[in-house]
């Protein structure tokens, strides 16, 4: 048995040509999942976590877009792949749960018809075989009284019901892989227990291995077992779960977990904004907004990935040889997170 990864980016750039300028949307990012994993995107909206995994499948078409690196999913390079042997990945290997599920469906057509269809792009089957599959998926992913639900159009179903038809149409290949986008966003916090409960479902049942793309650190708390922080299309930090949010390690990462009262934070924003990605800054992307930065992290590139205690890298130069990372914590751990401090010792 392959020790490799399910899934291994490497290098990951997506580029776009517009009318005001070259823009790096994703810059040189490194990524792996393993069969049956969560492995979870964070960051602020616009950090191009969502760029990322749709670069993955080839699906970034905009024009004047480029996609360099490397993504082997088996030890197949994707990227090398025509557009013909991409689709027979897409969903039957790959398969995506796009962002906004109001908008992800055709409304013209019933839920019924929109999953077999998905089933009869990757198996010869006929209709009424799909259809049956199609009426199991709905089943499966908790859509009461599902036979009669199959004939319903997109429009009869509420927001935690269409999310749950978009996981159902995103398994009727059977994938090894699921990239969810966002699923749970403007659902209210019981449908996205349930939503949350479904894909753990689905990945203990088939051992299917998940990248999960989210802004929420709550819901990165509660499914993740490795833990990719973007910021402005680079990766500050990586690293297992535990470690991320017991000890973060760089002040960005640090900045999101006080932005989430849930886990400790004090539920305050970021200062600032992220940079124009058609002129990001010199230097660490973060440092115009980062309490601890010096001149060497306004110069010379993003800093290298540093390893950060026994599971973690972070891109900051107070990890570097000539770092100093105790300027990142100048009383204690509960400081980032807004916790009472203890009296000074006399």
């Amino acid at each position: 048995m392959s020790d490799d990864p399910l899934l291994a980016v490497e290098g990951l750039t997506t580029t776009f040509e517009t009318d005001a300028g070259r823009l790096v949307a994703v810059d040189d990012v490194d990524l792996t999942v393993d069969a049956g994993e969560t492995v979870c995107l964070v960051g602020e909206s616009g950090s191009g976590k969502t760029v990322a995994t749709e670069s993955i499948t080839g699906l970034v078409d905009a024009p004047g877009s480029t996609i360099e690196g490397t993504v082997r999913f088996r030890g197949r390079d994707l990227l090398g792949l025509s557009e013909p042997a991409l689709r027979s990945v897409r969903g039957a290997e790959i398969a995506h749960v796009f962002q906004n599920p109001q908008e992800a469906m055709n409304h013209c057509y019933t839920v019924g018809w929109q999953i077999a269809e998905a089933i009869q792009v990757h198996e010869s089957v006929s209709n009424a075989e799909a259809r049956a599959r199609a009426v199991e998926l709905l089943d499966q992913v908790g859509i009461a009284n599902a036979s009669a639900r199959a004939d319903d159009y997109p429009h009869a179903f509420s927001g935690g019901q269409k999310q749950r038809v978009m996981i159902a149409m995103a398994l009727a290949g059977d994938p090894d892989l699921l990239v969810v986008d966002e699923p749970t966003t403007a659902l209210d916090v019981t449908v996205q227990a349930q939503i949350l409960s479904l894909l753990a479902s689905i990945q203990e049942r088939l051992g299917t291995g998940i990248v999960f793309v989210t802004h929420d650190l709550g819901v990165v708390a509660q499914i993740a077992d490795r833990v990719v922080v973007l910021y402005a299309g680079k990766v500050m930090e990586r690293g297992d779960v535990v470690d991320i949010f017991e000890h973060p390690a760089h002040p960005y990462t640090r900045r999101l977990l006080e932005c989430v009262p849930s886990i400790g934070g004090s539920g305050s924003g970021i200062p600032g904004t992220l940079p124009d990605l058609r002129d990001p800054p010199d230097g660490c992307r973060f440092a115009p907004r980062c309490e601890h930065a010096e001149a060497a992290c306004r110069a010379g590139g993003q800093p290298p990935e540093h390893a950060v205690g026994t599971s973690q890298q972070a891109s900051c130069v107070h990890y570097g040889s000539r770092g100093d990372p105790t300027v990142l914590e100048p009383d204690d751990d509960a400081a980032w997170r807004g916790e009472p401090r203890g009296e000074p010792e006399p």
